[in-house]
């Protein structure tokens, strides 16, 4: 039987191109060679293109908080009031803009794979900065649906994948720990958004606060683009640019008719619909619990704190460990966290709550990218990836809406959430008996 030529596998030697990081073993330099005058030793800073890689991730992926949850948030009042709108038209219209924007990722991974994350992180760039200045323009619900669904699409979807996908692809050794870092970064700079947006909004407006997030996004995004490696053309690219060596070429069909594919998009859906449901609700969650509003936002500190911790150990842990078992250990810890809630008061058990909840979110998002880059290789990261963050970022849009109609069934938010504690739980056991993909030239 002939193979195609995507089908055959890849076993040539690797390309110099992608980046490691020095060998532990590596040989010692030779003490009779003396480097001439003014040239600095290479092996002393083989270290920093790895690290201005993975830099460059995490700078990009920071610079999505403007499309994300956290730094959407802080504008629903503000919006509620000037637009003289009900809450549940913002929530409808986030929802709208939400799902549209998912269903575009797939476009946006085929076109990295295509063009390059270099030449569409500029192009990403520069969408993100003008569908922030129409933001800032809106005055009524209509518009306002279209610029969620712009930023949604354009931030939290088309530039993080961005931001993965080039670390992903660049850095071969230690790539679990490279993803780690970047996705830590990110997680640090996306917490911070918020503090500095809802002063800009209290010192001047909505719309003057996206218009300085418009400009900040082109400041950074663009010129960080332009220093991110080139895109290698079909010609000129050697078989390990596409994949790791002794792997297969997996294209998105062959990826999406495994089971594996499915156990980590299902770890990603349950953990976005449930991670947002009670970050959007978690003032009036944890008020039920008897906290205060004060007290109930304060408790994303400690969801930070271990949310980048568990994002840099289970980064780590992926290049030693089977990926699916970071997707139990993450299904694991958000169903031990819902669990925790009932329990939850004033006090330590709200910080332990919190503290579980953040390394829940974290531990996924350290694991996730590793997983499908291991199993599926890079040639085809881009779009398999786009679909995979398609269905993380369209589980947010119904995540709080769900939480809130279970309260008003209910009559409180414990009942649902116990309730949803039943999703991630299945998820990690199925997680356990997932077998390793299978490419289909391989199979008998």
């Amino acid at each position: 039987m002939c193979l195609s030529e995507s089908e055959r596998p890849i076993t040539s030697s690797p390309n110099t191109s992608e980046i490691d990081l020095p060998a532990d073993s590596a040989p010692p330099a030779d003490p009779v060679a003396t480097p001439a005058v003014g040239m600095v030793p290479q092996r002393r800073f083989r270290w920093l293109p790895w690290a201005a890689v993975v830099a460059a991730g995490g700078v990009l992926s920071a610079m999505s908080a403007p499309g994300q949850t956290a730094g959407l948030s802080v504008f629903t009042d503000p919006l509620i009031r000037e637009l003289g709108v009900s809450r549940t038209e913002v929530s409808t219209s986030y929802l709208i803009g939400t799902l549209v924007g998912a269903c575009v990722l797939p476009l946006t991974g085929r076109a990295l794979d295509r063009w390059g994350v270099r030449r569409m992180t500029m192009v990403i760039g520069v969408a993100f900065a003008v569908f922030l200045v129409a933001l800032s323009l809106v005055s009524e619900i209509v518009g306002l649906t279209a610029g969620f669904v712009g930023v949604r699409m354009a931030g939290q979807g088309a530039l993080s994948l961005a931001a993965t996908t080039v670390v992903a692809r660049t850095i071969t050794n230690r790539r679990g720990l490279a993803l780690g870092v970047a996705s830590g970064i990110g997680s640090g700079g996306i917490s911070l958004v918020p503090v500095f947006v809802e002063s800009l909004i209290a010192t001047s407006n909505i719309h003057t606060a996206w218009r300085v997030e418009a400009i900040a996004v082109a400041v950074v995004v663009i010129p960080v683009a332009f220093f991110l490696p080139r895109h290698q053309t079909p010609g000129s690219r050697t078989p390990q640019s596409g994949a790791d060596v002794g792997q297969q070429l997996w294209t998105l069909r062959e990826a999406a008719s495994t089971g594996m594919f499915w156990v980590i998009a299902a770890g990603l859906a349950a953990s976005g619909m449930l991670s947002t449901a009670l970050a959007f609700h978690q003032v009036a969650v944890l008020g039920e619990q008897g906290l205060t509003a004060t007290e109930a936002a304060a408790n994303f500190l400690p969801q930070t704190v271990t949310g980048i911790a568990a994002t840099l150990i289970t980064g780590a842990l992926s290049d030693r460990i089977a990926p699916k078992y970071g997707v139990t250990i993450a299904m694991v810890t958000l169903t031990g966290a819902l669990v925790l809630l009932p329990t939850v008061q004033p006090g330590w058990t709200a910080i332990v709550y919190g503290l579980v909840l953040g390394a829940a979110g974290g531990s996924l998002r350290g694991i996730e990218a590793a997983a499908y880059v291991r199993y599926y290789g890079t040639a085809n990261i881009g779009v398999i990836r786009g679909v995979a963050t398609g269905v993380n970022l369209a589980s947010t849009a119904f995540g709080p809406l769900l939480l809130a109609l279970g309260h008003n069934v209910a009559g409180n938010y414990t009942t649902p959430v116990l309730f949803f504690a039943v999703v991630p739980a299945t998820v990690a056991v199925v997680s356990v008996f997932a077998r390793p993909p299978q490419h289909p030239s391989l199979a008998h």
